[in-house]
């Protein structure tokens, strides 16, 4: 099932893939889903980034095997670096290098902590597309990656969910700069795979409906600059698009 929010002239709305359509439902997190009569044509249709989480985390070194080596941890993004499909990622030009970070994001539907592996299905909503964008230079000055994870426009989801995926240990994802593939990995890749990284989560933090979790980029990063144009495809869940904008001299991104 493939989930979305759309913009409408009444706001932003919910709404389930229906054909050729988006049918509009009274609450994404529901079960089951509750339609309300609405239909809104798919072609055409703008997405905005599919949730509003109020918690963003994403996995810290979990890029490789070698990791493995290492107990897992997690950092925390502010959830007003969340932005959808298309909408600009702001670079202050004093950050230093960005990179782009194509990654498989879980979904959360429901209020949870200490979630085990045979709970995991229950309290996932689905998968989406993911840019852990980050500012590279600036991750030796700050361990806790502050000052690294949370420029504006920084956490790109989209561009819908997907509730359900052939696998998890095994997305195919590839980054687009400018037209050109610079990156092709999987989520094989990582050291710690989705439902051990949201296990380790939920030990120490309470997450709920619509909250995040980047997963980790297994070799899926990409120096971008201003003007640059970011895909990110990942195998089920389709291709999220962003174009990279320089901040005015005040660092600010917001329009």
């Amino acid at each position: 099932m493939r989930l979305a929010r759309i913009a409408t002239d009444a706001g932003p709305v919910p709404a389930v893939a229906d054909g050729d359509d988006w049918a509009v439902v009274v609450d994404l997190f529901a079960r089951p889903l509750v339609r309300t009569g609405v239909r809104v044509p798919q072609d055409g249709a703008r997405l905005l980034a599919p949730v509003e989480p109020a918690v963003v985390l994403g996995m810290a070194h979990n890029s490789g095997p070698a990791d493995r080596g290492v107990p897992p941890q997690a950092f925390m993004k502010s959830a007003r670096t969340v932005v959808g499909p298309g909408d600009p990622i702001w670079l202050d030009e004093r950050a230093g290098a960005v990179k782009a970070e194509g990654e498989l994001t879980l979904v959360v539907r429901t209020t949870c902590r200490h979630v085990t592996p045979d709970q995991f299905a229950d309290v996932v909503l689905g998968w989406t597309i993911g840019n852990d964008v980050t500012a590279v230079d600036q991750v030796p000055l700050d361990s806790l990656f502050t000052q690294a994870k949370n420029g504006d426009g920084f956490t790109p989801v989209g561009p819908w969910i997907e509730t359900d995926l052939s696998t998890l240990t095994d997305v195919r994802i590839e980054v687009d700069v400018d037209g050109a593939r610079v990156a092709t990995s999987s989520t094989a890749g990582l050291a710690w795979d989705p439902v051990e990284a949201f296990c380790y989560v939920t030990a120490h933090v309470t997450l709920g409906p619509g909250d995040l979790l980047l997963t980790g980029a297994p070799a899926t990063s990409a120096i971008v600059v201003a003007g640059s144009t970011t895909a990110i495809t990942l195998d089920g869940l389709g291709t999220l698009r962003n174009v990279v904008v320089a901040a005015d001299r005040t660092g600010k991104g917001a329009p």
